[in-house]
């Protein structure tokens, strides 16, 4: 894993990073080989009682997962699974395959630690991830799936459209996020909208609440709403009990970046850390018992952790696992631990949303 400090230089050398990416996820398959695997969980995994806790009713044995959008294809979740993270996040799927936006469609923001993204659901369908995942050997974590809706369906259709996926791929996944919040397909933020949401969410889980084995629907939202459309959001949570929201996704802010970019699509990466604690601990203000999953800059314990006082019970990471590379998870972890013994904590779950709220 210490190859990376020297690999790194390579990585960052190729001018599409979609380049680098791509030869990460060959390591990655490479890594989730038996005997790799076995190697990188034994200097990866931080096994202590502090950071174990069931959230949404499944059992995490640490908060730190990986983000949707990392790997969209489901292919290197058994490499992924040995560098030591609690849970992962595939996709984002839509029921239709689909290309995606036309390349080069990522820019590294070195100066900012930031990352801009248009990929726009590139993925090749549900039902493809569907038999991939069906002959995936057994994950020992929690796995989430990331729905979104397809580039040609409109607006009117996205319920059917992200419920055909939730069908084909029930069987597979431990946890499902609804994602109506990404930058990159149009119009699919205004899915956020009251009507359009209710409906999507009312379909969903009505689908889970009647199948033998109810698995937790989440939503992701964007960290560009305004007060009164979080509001609007979290009364919908609050009336169709959905059971957890993920906060935030990225952003179309490019506010005191150093960094001198036109480039369009979603900003991810240390310019969103702020924005997206700053939902967190709003949300959890108005609704406590509500489950968040926190997002958007997080490349330390310290960054974790101020997500998890600001009222996230778990937190994801993907441009700090791209920075930072595969001990980030680890070192996260034994953070947290030094973090919780230094404030009295028994378990992480005492330290969910202890910060002082304040208001957005």
């Amino acid at each position: 894993m210490y190859m990376f400090k020297l690999i790194r230089p390579l990585l960052f050398s190729f001018k599409d990073p979609e380049t680098a990416h791509n030869l990460a996820l060959s390591f990655l398959k490479l890594a989730g080989l038996s005997p790799f695997a076995s190697l990188a969980n034994f200097l990866t995994q931080v096994d202590n009682a502090a950071l174990r806790q069931q959230v949404f009713g499944l059992d995490f044995k640490n908060p730190v997962g990986l983000a949707g959008g990392f790997d969209k294809h489901g292919e290197v979740l058994k490499g992924l699974e040995a560098l030591g993270f609690g849970f992962l996040e595939t996709g984002t799927i839509t029921k239709l395959p689909q290309p995606g936006n036309p390349r080069q469609r990522i820019f590294r923001l070195n100066e900012d630690l930031g990352i801009i993204n248009r990929l726009g659901f590139n993925n090749a369908g549900a039902e493809v991830l569907a038999k991939r995942l069906s002959h995936l050997n057994k994950i020992k974590i929690p796995i989430g799936i990331s729905l979104g809706k397809s580039k040609i369906t409109g607006l009117a259709d996205s319920a059917k459209d992200y419920l055909f996926s939730l069908q084909h791929l029930y069987p597979y996944g431990d946890y499902f996020a609804i994602n109506v919040s990404s930058p990159n397909t149009p119009g699919l933020r205004d899915l956020q909208g009251k009507e359009y949401l209710m409906e999507i969410v009312s379909l969903l889980l009505g689908f889970s609440n009647n199948v033998d084995i109810k698995k937790p629907i989440l939503l992701k939202i964007a960290p560009d709403l305004s007060v009164e459309a979080i509001n609007e959001v979290l009364e919908i949570c609050k009336n169709f009990s959905i059971d957890g929201i993920i906060a935030t996704n990225t952003t179309l802010s490019r506010e005191g970046l150093k960094s001198h970019t036109n480039e369009a699509g979603g900003l991810s990466g240390a310019p969103l850390r702020a924005k997206s604690t700053e939902v967190i601990r709003y949300i959890h203000k108005q609704m406590p018992a509500l489950p968040i999953i926190g997002v958007g800059g997080i490349f330390t314990a310290a960054d974790a952790y101020e997500k998890i006082k600001a009222g996230a019970s778990l937190v994801q990471i993907y441009t700090g696992f791209i920075y930072e590379g595969p001990m980030i998870v680890k070192k996260i972890n034994k953070g947290l631990v030094e973090l919780l013994k230094r404030d009295g904590f028994k378990n992480i779950s005492e330290a969910v949303g202890v910060d002082p709220v304040r208001s957005r």
